[in-house]
């Protein structure tokens, strides 16, 4: 029983996830009867698209502070309430302005629950599983996005106003997102070290652990005391190996060129010679393998660790990206060539970077700081995954394929040698050994 109500909380948590997925993708089928509607200009057209990407930013950026200030579950309401507003107001907005502000709404749930989900779930789970659960999340961003095409699919057959539905339809998972909340615990991590709570956090320290739950509260406590009076601010110094790690972890995440290839993938079909129906057929294979390997990859987390994910990962990416600049390089486009690739690639992406980041950023802080460390992966990605996705049109225009590919290519070879010399194993650890491990040596 007390194993399942951790995962039964980390299934909840973890819905964010599936909103995030599913708010990200599902604006691709509804933006050009949006720009129709409206008829905006292309100005106003991309401004439509990437609104929610700023408030993503924007989200990221400001994720610690409600986190550590009112509490991971308090939090976690605002998001749901966030996503519902959204999903409803942009459903029903007549003015364009009003569509603006709540997709910028969405945005910002997004970019408050890749910060907040993944640290709740981690100081939630015990060591040995906390990989598998914190990996849910990224299962469910993948899930998300997956169902958010079906469901693009399936609302537009339905007219002119199915844009509308496409959009409206997320309201029914963020209102079963924000009653589920209520019957999750608040994190026994922030509570004894925010709010001092220590009997409370025993409680539901005794659900999760119940034969240590006495030694784990006590290496709660000690982690406290070594972190000292400056522990809160995360640039004393003192934190500058475990921040080097995720700002490094996260570039790489979106040097990979993966939200380039997942928001522009007909596009890239399309150079490759594909006429428009294969390309889209081909986008669908891409969203599948996602979530195949995604849900492979953490079955296998906390089995063979981190460390081992990433470097086959990463040897997998060098070889799939080289594979496509050769192929534009070369001119030499044998039919679906480049998007069996491009699905390599997805694969071994899914397999590594995509289903290690928000687990390995949640662990490697002290739990003093973990809120403002996972704001800082998080906004590095987000900040990242907006500069490749602006440039990559004007870099594939301008470059061409091979170039553009060769250097995706190039950047895995520095995460190969960054996670072989020096990424550290957090596989089985409690998050105070990895403390131990990382900050206090």
């Amino acid at each position: 029983m007390r194993k399942h109500s951790v995962m039964a909380w980390s299934m909840v948590v973890a819905l964010g996830g599936f909103l995030f997925g599913f708010d990200t993708a599902v604006i691709s089928g509804a933006e050009k009867s949006i720009q129709q509607y409206w008829h905006l200009s292309v100005f106003e057209h991309g401004l439509t698209i990437s609104i929610a990407l700023i408030g993503t930013v924007i989200g990221s950026l400001l994720g610690a502070k409600p986190s550590d200030k009112f509490g991971r579950k308090n939090t976690l309401y605002f998001v749901a309430a966030a996503y519902l507003l959204s999903s409803a107001g942009t459903a029903l907005a007549e003015n364009w302005y009003l569509f603006l502000a709540f997709r910028l709404l969405g945005g910002l749930g997004v970019g408050i629950s890749s910060v907040t989900a993944p640290i709740y779930i981690s100081e939630v789970s015990p060591a040995d599983r906390r990989g598998r659960l914190v990996g849910l999340f990224q299962f469910n961003v993948v899930l998300g996005i997956l169902i958010s095409y079906l469901s693009n699919y399936l609302i537009s057959q339905g007219g002119d106003t199915s844009w509308r539905w496409m959009l409206g339809v997320q309201a029914f998972p963020s209102l079963l997102f924000l009653v589920l909340i209520y019957f999750i615990p608040e994190s026994p991590r922030w509570l004894i070290l925010k709010k001092g709570a220590t009997a409370k956090a025993l409680e539901i320290l005794r659900i999760i652990n119940p034969l240590n739950c006495e030694q784990e509260l006590a290496a709660i406590q000690r982690s406290d005391l070594h972190n000292g009076s400056n522990s809160s601010n995360l640039f004393s110094g003192e934190y500058k190996t475990p921040i080097v790690l995720a700002m490094l972890f996260a570039f790489f995440n979106q040097v990979s060129g993966i939200n380039a290839i997942i928001y522009y993938a007909p596009r890239i079909f399309e150079m490759a010679g594909l006429g428009a129906h294969s390309s889209l057929l081909s986008t669908v294979g891409i969203g599948l393998i996602n979530f195949i390997f995604t849900l492979i990859a953490i079955n296998f987390i906390d089995k063979i660790g981190r460390r081992i994910l990433m470097l086959v990962g990463s040897v997998g990416l060098i070889g799939s990206l080289f594979l496509v600049a050769f192929t534009f390089y070369s001119g030499h486009f044998s039919g679906f060539a480049i998007p069996m690739y491009m699905m390599i690639f997805i694969a071994f992406f899914a397999f590594s970077q995509g289903a290690v980041i928000w687990v390995f950023i949640s662990e490697i802080f002290p739990n003093q700081v973990r809120a403002k460390g996972q704001t800082l992966g998080s906004s590095t990605h987000w900040v990242m995954a907006a500069l490749i996705a602006f440039g990559f049109p004007y870099l594939a225009e301008t470059l061409g394929g091979a170039i553009t590919f060769f250097f995706f290519g190039t950047m895995m070879i520095l995460q190969l040698i960054f996670v072989w010399r020096f990424m550290p194993e957090t596989k089985g650890k409690s998050l105070e050994q990895i403390e131990n491990n990382i900050v206090l040596h």
